[in-house]
């Protein structure tokens, strides 16, 4: 019913930049509320950053706010994550999720997820 596919991973060096971008298929009403996730080896998936087709609920992780940016283009129905200054602590494979819900929240079991793309900072 819904595909989401990610793009824009890869490998660069600390405080250097990346926008990654989240393409969904199949729905509108199921993607009301897109966020982004992120998985590091040894350690709980961690939400990243969600917002809502109109953008009326948007809401980051502390550890993000200030250096990512989430925004969507509802024509394309793609979500992208830019990420600015990364650190080290960045690194983890980073996942495109999709729901209907009517707000961002962090917490929430989100139906629809994506493969995945690697984000690797070096020191």
């Amino acid at each position: 019913q819904v595909q989401l596919v990610e793009s824009g991973g890869g490998l660069v060096q600390a405080g250097a930049s990346l926008r990654l971008s989240c393409a969904a298929s199949g729905g509108t009403s199921s993607t009301n509320a897109m966020a982004w996730f992120r998985h590091a080896p040894g350690k709980e998936r961690e939400f990243v950053a969600a917002m809502t087709r109109s953008g009326s609920s948007t809401i980051y992780a502390d550890s993000v706010k200030g250096r990512f940016i989430i925004s969507r283009d509802n024509v394309k129905n793609t979500v992208y994550l830019q990420m600015n200054s990364l650190k080290p602590e960045d690194t983890a494979v980073y996942y495109c999720a999709a729901g209907p819900f009517w707000e961002a929240r962090p917490n929430v079991r989100y139906p629809y997820w994506g493969q995945g793309t690697q984000v690797t900072v070096s020191s």
